[in-house]
């Protein structure tokens, strides 16, 4: 019984060292990414561990404005634009003048500096802080991804101190102080264009577009919005069919489109004689975001259905009478 006992003991003991030295582990690969690849700024806050140099040890520091951490002893240390790795490095040098080989540790605490803003048809939209290096589609799955109502692109804007964006349709804005560029959604989450899955920089603004929506209404067999999704323009064919076509009282020598026009108080109205394009005799129109293709209905076409089908329900009765009788 106590060899039984002896052994539960020991397996636990064990079981016990093994799970800390995991997570140890673990610990230390998180923290020996974050100290080579994260880039500190002003207003993040770190904690340095030092031995043996109790006056600047085990204290919280907030990295000023101007990118400099002063500490006792030492004085000012510039800590901004260094990676965790650096700033160690730098405050070992600064303390072997006090300090036989002195061993220092830093953790950040609070990242305040690498902010980016994720805006648009996103789950989550807001700010979130950078840490390491991102590329697109991790910032994007950081706030839960892209909704179902995403547009076709993404937009990126980025400051000019780091660069103009590398995307092959960037251009800079009036004040040279911002680059701009778009990506489109399906080729980086469908990884068409690998290239255009760029790393994310501090402060840059990424904007998810909103699907744009095509209306038709009428008579229709399906009237509604309709998404554009990668397109561009949809044009009246492609909504017809979207639409699957028209009623049978249409009227489609008579149908218009209605578009918003800036700066006017109501939709503009642009007739479409819809058989023409049907036949061939007239271009296909294309439509623009939130246009309303409208097909009225023709009253002679409703009458003369209403006519026939009152036919046919007479004929119906007539025929079952004369089947009663007979």
């Amino acid at each position: 019984m106590k060899n039984s006992l002896l052994i539960l003991v020991v397996t636990a003991v064990l079981f016990a060292v093994a799970s800390a030295t995991s997570s140890f582990a673990t610990g230390a690969q998180d923290a020996s990414g974050i100290k080579s690849s994260y880039i500190l700024g002003p207003n993040d806050q770190i904690t340095v561990h030092a031995l043996d140099a109790e006056e600047i040890s085990d204290k919280p520091y907030r990295i000023s404005a101007a990118g400099d951490v002063t500490f006792p002893m030492i004085g000012k240390v510039k800590a901004a634009g260094l990676t965790v790795e650096e700033l160690e490095s730098s405050l070992v040098q600064a303390l072997q003048e006090f300090i036989r080989q002195p061993k220092v540790a830093v953790t950040v605490t609070e990242f305040h500096s690498q902010p980016v803003s994720v805006i648009g048809a996103v789950t989550n939209p807001g700010v979130l802080q950078l840490q390491g290096n991102k590329n697109i589609i991790e910032v994007l799955s950081m706030v839960g991804g892209v909704r179902n109502d995403a547009g076709s692109s993404i937009t990126i804007t980025r400051k000019r101190e780091w660069g103009v964006l590398p995307l092959p349709n960037a251009k800079l804005d009036p004040t040279g102080q911002f680059s701009t560029g778009e990506i489109k959604l399906k080729d980086v989450l469908g990884a068409r264009n690998p290239e255009q899955n760029i790393l994310i920089r501090p402060n840059d603004v990424i904007s998810v577009t909103r699907n744009e929506i095509v209306y038709v209404l009428g008579a229709v067999k399906k009237a509604g919005g309709f998404p554009m999704n990668e397109h561009d323009t949809l044009s009246v064919l492609q909504i017809l069919s979207l639409a699957e076509g028209l009623e049978r009282t249409a009227a489609p020598q008579q149908a218009k489109i209605l578009r918003v026009t800036p700066g006017a108080t109501r939709r503009t109205e642009m007739l479409v004689n819809l058989d023409q394009i049907f036949s061939g005799k007239a271009e296909d129109v294309q439509l623009e975001q939130d246009d309303i293709l409208f097909v009225p209905d023709s009253r002679e076409k409703r009458a003369v259905l209403r006519t026939l089908e009152a036919l046919v329900s007479m004929g119906t009765t007539v025929g079952a009478y004369a089947i009663i009788y007979r």
